[in-house]
Protein backbone atom coordinates (compact mmCIF):
# COMPACT_ATOMS: atom_id res chain seq x y z
CA UNK A 1 0.00 0.00 0.00
CA UNK A 2 3.04 2.63 0.86
CA UNK A 3 4.41 1.55 -2.29
CA UNK A 4 1.39 2.42 -4.26
CA UNK A 5 0.72 5.60 -2.47
CA UNK A 6 4.14 6.90 -3.17
CA UNK A 7 3.77 6.32 -6.63
CA UNK A 8 0.75 8.47 -6.98
CA UNK A 9 2.24 11.12 -4.93
CA UNK A 10 5.06 11.33 -7.47
CA UNK A 11 2.42 11.52 -10.34
CA UNK A 12 0.38 14.11 -8.63
CA UNK A 13 3.54 16.31 -8.18
CA UNK A 14 4.69 16.08 -11.56
CA UNK A 15 0.75 16.51 -12.69
CA UNK A 16 1.22 19.75 -9.96
CA UNK A 17 4.86 20.55 -11.54
CA UNK A 18 3.27 20.47 -15.38
CA UNK A 19 -0.11 22.96 -14.28
CA UNK A 20 2.37 25.39 -12.37
CA UNK A 21 4.14 25.56 -15.83
CA UNK A 22 0.73 26.57 -17.61
CA UNK A 23 -0.88 28.62 -15.13
CA UNK A 24 2.60 30.65 -15.96
CA UNK A 25 2.43 30.84 -19.48
CA UNK A 26 -1.06 32.15 -19.15
CA UNK A 27 1.19 35.64 -18.88
CA UNK A 28 1.71 35.36 -22.78
CA UNK A 29 -1.16 33.81 -23.74
CA UNK A 30 -2.60 37.33 -25.22
CA UNK A 31 0.88 38.60 -26.16
CA UNK A 32 3.07 40.64 -24.24
CA UNK A 33 2.15 41.10 -20.86
CA UNK A 34 3.77 44.25 -20.61
CA UNK A 35 1.37 45.76 -23.18
CA UNK A 36 -1.33 43.96 -21.74
CA UNK A 37 -0.51 45.62 -18.36
CA UNK A 38 0.20 49.18 -19.31
CA UNK A 39 -2.71 49.19 -21.84
CA UNK A 40 -2.70 49.86 -25.79
CA UNK A 41 -2.41 53.30 -25.54
CA UNK A 42 0.69 53.26 -23.38
CA UNK A 43 4.42 55.32 -24.29
CA UNK A 44 7.04 53.04 -25.18
CA UNK A 45 8.59 54.19 -21.97
CA UNK A 46 5.94 53.31 -19.72
CA UNK A 47 5.53 49.73 -21.13
CA UNK A 48 9.36 49.35 -20.81
CA UNK A 49 9.19 50.67 -17.18
CA UNK A 50 6.18 47.98 -16.45
CA UNK A 51 8.75 45.32 -18.11
CA UNK A 52 11.11 46.20 -15.93
CA UNK A 53 9.46 46.53 -13.10
CA UNK A 54 7.55 42.60 -13.21
CA UNK A 55 10.72 41.53 -14.33
CA UNK A 56 9.37 40.70 -17.91
CA UNK A 57 13.22 41.57 -19.71
CA UNK A 58 14.42 38.95 -17.55
CA UNK A 59 14.71 35.45 -19.65
CA UNK A 60 11.35 33.66 -19.59
CA UNK A 61 12.98 30.76 -17.10
CA UNK A 62 14.24 33.19 -14.84
CA UNK A 63 11.21 34.81 -14.37
CA UNK A 64 9.40 31.31 -13.60
CA UNK A 65 11.81 29.70 -11.12
CA UNK A 66 11.38 33.31 -9.47
CA UNK A 67 7.51 33.26 -9.52
CA UNK A 68 7.94 29.46 -8.16
CA UNK A 69 10.40 30.56 -5.05
CA UNK A 70 7.89 33.43 -4.70
CA UNK A 71 4.87 30.97 -4.14
CA UNK A 72 6.93 28.53 -1.84
CA UNK A 73 7.49 31.68 0.31
CA UNK A 74 3.69 32.15 0.13
CA UNK A 75 4.14 35.11 -1.78
CA UNK A 76 1.21 34.85 -4.65
CA UNK A 77 1.80 38.30 -5.76
CA UNK A 78 -0.42 41.65 -5.84
CA UNK A 79 -3.23 42.55 -8.11
CA UNK A 80 -3.25 44.90 -10.94
CA UNK A 81 -6.88 45.81 -10.63
CA UNK A 82 -7.92 45.28 -7.20
CA UNK A 83 -4.43 46.45 -5.40
CA UNK A 84 -4.36 44.29 -2.74
CA UNK A 85 -2.20 40.94 -2.10
CA UNK A 86 -3.53 38.12 -4.19
CA UNK A 87 -3.60 35.79 -1.09
CA UNK A 88 -5.97 37.45 1.30
CA UNK A 89 -8.19 38.43 -1.95
CA UNK A 90 -8.40 34.80 -3.13
CA UNK A 91 -8.81 33.47 0.74
CA UNK A 92 -11.45 35.82 1.50
CA UNK A 93 -13.35 33.97 -1.90
CA UNK A 94 -13.02 30.57 -1.42
CA UNK A 95 -15.04 30.37 1.25
CA UNK A 96 -18.10 31.29 -0.87
CA UNK A 97 -16.67 28.48 -3.81
CA UNK A 98 -16.17 25.75 -1.54
CA UNK A 99 -19.77 26.33 -0.17
CA UNK A 100 -21.07 26.45 -3.60
CA UNK A 101 -19.34 23.02 -4.05
CA UNK A 102 -20.62 21.03 -1.37
CA UNK A 103 -23.88 22.29 -1.56
CA UNK A 104 -23.98 21.38 -5.03
CA UNK A 105 -22.60 17.71 -4.74
CA UNK A 106 -24.77 16.85 -1.48
CA UNK A 107 -27.72 18.17 -3.91
CA UNK A 108 -26.12 15.68 -6.84
CA UNK A 109 -26.35 12.90 -4.07
CA UNK A 110 -29.66 13.94 -2.80
CA UNK A 111 -31.03 13.14 -6.45
CA UNK A 112 -28.87 10.15 -8.21
CA UNK A 113 -28.68 7.76 -4.95
CA UNK A 114 -32.78 7.54 -4.95
CA UNK A 115 -32.93 7.35 -8.77
CA UNK A 116 -30.25 5.27 -9.09
CA UNK A 117 -31.74 2.61 -6.71
CA UNK A 118 -35.23 3.11 -8.39
CA UNK A 119 -33.32 2.24 -12.10
CA UNK A 120 -31.67 -0.91 -11.04
CA UNK A 121 -34.92 -2.12 -8.77
CA UNK A 122 -37.11 -1.98 -11.65
CA UNK A 123 -34.49 -2.48 -14.49
CA UNK A 124 -35.76 -2.21 -17.87
CA UNK A 125 -39.38 -0.78 -16.74
CA UNK A 126 -40.74 2.68 -17.13
CA UNK A 127 -39.12 3.88 -14.18
CA UNK A 128 -35.75 3.10 -15.57
CA UNK A 129 -36.15 5.01 -18.44
CA UNK A 130 -37.34 7.75 -16.64
CA UNK A 131 -34.49 7.80 -14.39
CA UNK A 132 -32.06 7.61 -17.35
CA UNK A 133 -34.04 10.31 -19.21
CA UNK A 134 -33.94 12.88 -16.23
CA UNK A 135 -30.00 12.24 -16.29
CA UNK A 136 -29.99 12.20 -20.49
CA UNK A 137 -31.20 15.67 -19.37
CA UNK A 138 -29.08 16.60 -16.72
CA UNK A 139 -26.06 15.34 -18.71
CA UNK A 140 -26.77 17.62 -22.30
CA UNK A 141 -28.25 20.78 -20.77
CA UNK A 142 -25.79 23.41 -20.73
CA UNK A 143 -26.08 24.59 -17.07
CA UNK A 144 -26.45 28.12 -18.12
CA UNK A 145 -29.00 27.59 -19.84
CA UNK A 146 -30.75 25.67 -16.90
CA UNK A 147 -29.55 28.68 -14.34
CA UNK A 148 -31.54 30.87 -16.60
CA UNK A 149 -34.55 28.74 -16.48
CA UNK A 150 -34.40 28.91 -12.47
CA UNK A 151 -34.05 32.16 -12.42
CA UNK A 152 -37.04 33.00 -14.57
CA UNK A 153 -39.22 30.50 -12.29
CA UNK A 154 -37.97 30.83 -8.92
CA UNK A 155 -36.96 34.63 -8.84
CA UNK A 156 -38.74 36.49 -11.76
CA UNK A 157 -42.40 34.71 -12.09
CA UNK A 158 -42.81 32.95 -8.28
CA UNK A 159 -40.10 35.35 -6.29
CA UNK A 160 -39.00 32.59 -3.89
CA UNK A 161 -34.94 32.97 -4.08
CA UNK A 162 -32.83 36.07 -4.60
CA UNK A 163 -31.29 36.29 -7.98
CA UNK A 164 -27.41 37.42 -7.17
CA UNK A 165 -25.57 37.86 -3.85
CA UNK A 166 -23.83 35.39 -1.52
CA UNK A 167 -25.33 36.60 2.18
CA UNK A 168 -27.45 33.76 2.95
CA UNK A 169 -28.32 30.08 2.66
CA UNK A 170 -31.05 31.58 -0.24
CA UNK A 171 -28.45 32.74 -2.70
CA UNK A 172 -26.86 29.07 -2.70
CA UNK A 173 -30.12 27.11 -3.92
CA UNK A 174 -30.32 27.80 -7.90
CA UNK A 175 -26.71 28.12 -8.20
CA UNK A 176 -26.64 24.72 -6.31
CA UNK A 177 -29.39 22.75 -8.14
CA UNK A 178 -27.84 24.43 -11.15
CA UNK A 179 -24.75 22.66 -10.60
CA UNK A 180 -25.78 19.68 -9.00
CA UNK A 181 -28.12 18.76 -11.28
CA UNK A 182 -24.97 18.20 -14.03
CA UNK A 183 -23.12 16.38 -11.75
CA UNK A 184 -25.89 13.73 -10.48
CA UNK A 185 -25.94 11.86 -13.74
CA UNK A 186 -22.36 10.36 -13.52
CA UNK A 187 -23.55 9.15 -9.82
CA UNK A 188 -26.75 7.86 -10.90
CA UNK A 189 -25.24 5.44 -13.77
CA UNK A 190 -22.42 4.28 -11.24
CA UNK A 191 -25.51 3.44 -8.60
CA UNK A 192 -27.41 1.83 -10.81
CA UNK A 193 -24.86 -0.41 -12.49
CA UNK A 194 -23.56 -1.06 -9.13
CA UNK A 195 -27.17 -1.50 -7.92
CA UNK A 196 -28.13 -4.42 -10.42
CA UNK A 197 -24.50 -6.22 -9.98
CA UNK A 198 -25.15 -6.35 -6.12
CA UNK A 199 -28.68 -7.55 -6.85
CA UNK A 200 -27.34 -10.47 -8.56
CA UNK A 201 -24.93 -11.99 -5.90
CA UNK A 202 -25.46 -15.05 -4.07
CA UNK A 203 -25.64 -13.37 -0.56
CA UNK A 204 -28.84 -10.62 -1.88
CA UNK A 205 -30.75 -14.41 -3.19
CA UNK A 206 -29.80 -15.32 0.20
CA UNK A 207 -31.08 -12.89 2.04
CA UNK A 208 -34.00 -12.41 0.08
CA UNK A 209 -34.58 -16.60 1.03
CA UNK A 210 -34.45 -15.82 4.59
CA UNK A 211 -37.25 -13.98 4.44
CA UNK A 212 -35.76 -10.55 5.02
CA UNK A 213 -37.88 -7.48 4.02
CA UNK A 214 -37.26 -5.81 0.78
CA UNK A 215 -36.44 -2.63 1.96
CA UNK A 216 -34.22 -4.09 4.46
CA UNK A 217 -31.99 -6.19 1.62
CA UNK A 218 -32.56 -3.21 -0.73
CA UNK A 219 -30.38 -0.72 1.46
CA UNK A 220 -28.94 -2.44 4.44
CA UNK A 221 -27.35 -5.00 2.15
CA UNK A 222 -27.29 -4.17 -1.71
CA UNK A 223 -26.83 -0.40 -1.48
CA UNK A 224 -23.88 -0.35 1.48
CA UNK A 225 -21.92 -2.41 -1.32
CA UNK A 226 -22.98 -0.15 -3.96
CA UNK A 227 -22.14 2.78 -3.31
CA UNK A 228 -18.76 2.66 -2.25
CA UNK A 229 -16.98 3.54 -5.59
CA UNK A 230 -19.60 6.44 -5.17
CA UNK A 231 -17.11 7.92 -2.26
CA UNK A 232 -14.09 7.90 -4.54
CA UNK A 233 -16.13 9.30 -7.74
CA UNK A 234 -17.58 12.03 -5.12
CA UNK A 235 -13.89 13.57 -4.65
CA UNK A 236 -13.29 13.58 -8.16
CA UNK A 237 -16.88 15.48 -8.52
CA UNK A 238 -16.11 17.92 -6.12
CA UNK A 239 -13.11 18.93 -7.60
CA UNK A 240 -14.65 19.62 -10.73
CA UNK A 241 -17.76 21.26 -9.33
CA UNK A 242 -14.90 23.70 -7.66
CA UNK A 243 -13.48 24.13 -11.05
CA UNK A 244 -16.94 24.23 -13.31
CA UNK A 245 -18.45 27.05 -10.86
CA UNK A 246 -16.32 30.19 -12.73
CA UNK A 247 -20.06 30.11 -15.04
CA UNK A 248 -22.51 29.86 -12.50
CA UNK A 249 -20.98 32.58 -10.09
CA UNK A 250 -20.89 34.65 -12.89
CA UNK A 251 -24.18 34.18 -13.87
CA UNK A 252 -25.84 34.97 -9.99
CA UNK A 253 -22.83 37.11 -9.35
CA UNK A 254 -21.62 35.14 -6.33
CA UNK A 255 -18.50 36.47 -4.49
CA UNK A 256 -16.63 33.63 -5.11
CA UNK A 257 -13.19 32.53 -7.07
CA UNK A 258 -15.21 31.70 -9.75
CA UNK A 259 -16.37 35.47 -10.18
CA UNK A 260 -13.26 36.90 -9.39
CA UNK A 261 -11.40 34.82 -12.00
CA UNK A 262 -14.43 36.19 -14.53
CA UNK A 263 -13.24 39.59 -13.02
CA UNK A 264 -9.38 39.12 -13.28
CA UNK A 265 -9.92 37.73 -16.97
CA UNK A 266 -11.90 40.66 -18.11
CA UNK A 267 -9.18 43.32 -16.50
CA UNK A 268 -6.43 40.86 -17.57
CA UNK A 269 -5.63 41.03 -14.10
CA UNK A 270 -2.74 38.13 -14.31
CA UNK A 271 -1.54 37.22 -10.63
CA UNK A 272 -4.83 36.97 -9.74
CA UNK A 273 -6.02 34.28 -12.72
CA UNK A 274 -2.38 32.51 -11.90
CA UNK A 275 -3.30 31.74 -8.64
CA UNK A 276 -6.52 30.96 -9.14
CA UNK A 277 -6.03 28.37 -12.03
CA UNK A 278 -2.81 26.91 -9.93
CA UNK A 279 -5.08 26.57 -6.96
CA UNK A 280 -8.07 24.93 -8.27
CA UNK A 281 -5.81 22.69 -10.45
CA UNK A 282 -3.90 21.64 -7.45
CA UNK A 283 -6.94 20.90 -5.13
CA UNK A 284 -8.28 19.23 -7.72
CA UNK A 285 -5.23 16.84 -8.26
CA UNK A 286 -5.15 15.87 -4.29
CA UNK A 287 -8.86 15.56 -4.51
CA UNK A 288 -7.89 12.62 -7.51
CA UNK A 289 -5.16 11.88 -5.18
CA UNK A 290 -6.81 10.79 -2.20
CA UNK A 291 -9.90 8.89 -4.63
CA UNK A 292 -7.04 7.15 -5.68
CA UNK A 293 -6.02 5.88 -2.19
CA UNK A 294 -9.60 5.48 -1.37
CA UNK A 295 -9.95 3.03 -3.65
CA UNK A 296 -7.17 1.03 -3.22
CA UNK A 297 -8.20 0.62 0.91
CA UNK A 298 -11.29 -0.49 -0.59
CA UNK A 299 -10.40 -2.76 -3.30
CA UNK A 300 -6.76 -5.02 -2.73
CA UNK A 301 -6.79 -5.34 -6.41
CA UNK A 302 -6.38 -2.30 -7.39
CA UNK A 303 -2.93 -1.48 -5.05
CA UNK A 304 -1.65 -5.26 -6.50
CA UNK A 305 -2.00 -4.53 -9.85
Amino acid sequence: MLGYISKRLGLAVLVALTVSIIAYMLLYLSGDPALAIAGEGARQADIDMVRKTYGFDQPIIVQFGNWVLKLISGDLGTSIYFKTDVGPLILSKLKTTMLLALYALAFALLVSVPLGVLAAIYKNSWIDRLCLAVAVVGQAMPNFFFALILIMLFSISWRLLPVSGSDTWQHFVMPAITLGYYAAPAFMRLIRAGMIEVLGADYIRTARAKGLPTRTVVFKHALRNAIVPVVALAAVQLGFLLGGSIVIETIFALDGLGYLAYQSITHKDFPVTQVIVLLLSVIYILLTLASDIANAWLDPRIRVA
